[in-house]
């Protein structure tokens, strides 16, 4: 049974993979495992050692605990993760494809479209 952090952290690996365009086989080749097991972690059924979460955290750029970004209580229940919603990871992959000062004036586009909504 799948518990429920090892599945945010799970989700939490796949879509920092996805937002720098990498596949489980180049991320497995960079931690030095077979990407059948970045499989297992992403789903969650496979739990991430510690020194294997520093590894995939340093590969992809980001903190060890961006993983546990989302996750709240003593029970460690996963909250709404709005990164889970495809059309908003796509957008936000976009966004950062996108030049500094273009993605400014992008940002303050949306911004004053919010506002005004």
């Amino acid at each position: 049974m799948k518990h429920p952090v090892d599945a945010h952290v799970g989700k939490r690996i796949r879509h920092r993979r996805w937002m720098v365009g990498m596949t489980q086989q180049q991320l497995a080749d960079k931690v030095g495992i077979k990407f059948q097991q970045i499989q297992k972690y992403e789903t969650g059924m496979n739990r991430v050692s510690a020194s294997r979460l520093w590894d995939i955290a340093e590969t992809l750029g980001v903190p060890i605990s961006f993983f546990f970004d989302g996750l709240a209580g003593s029970e460690a229940q996963v909250q709404g993760d709005l990164m889970g919603d495809k059309e908003a990871a796509e957008l936000v992959r976009s966004y950062f494809a996108i030049p500094e000062q273009q993605r400014r004036r992008l940002f303050d586009l949306a911004r004053v479209l919010s506002d005004a909504a």
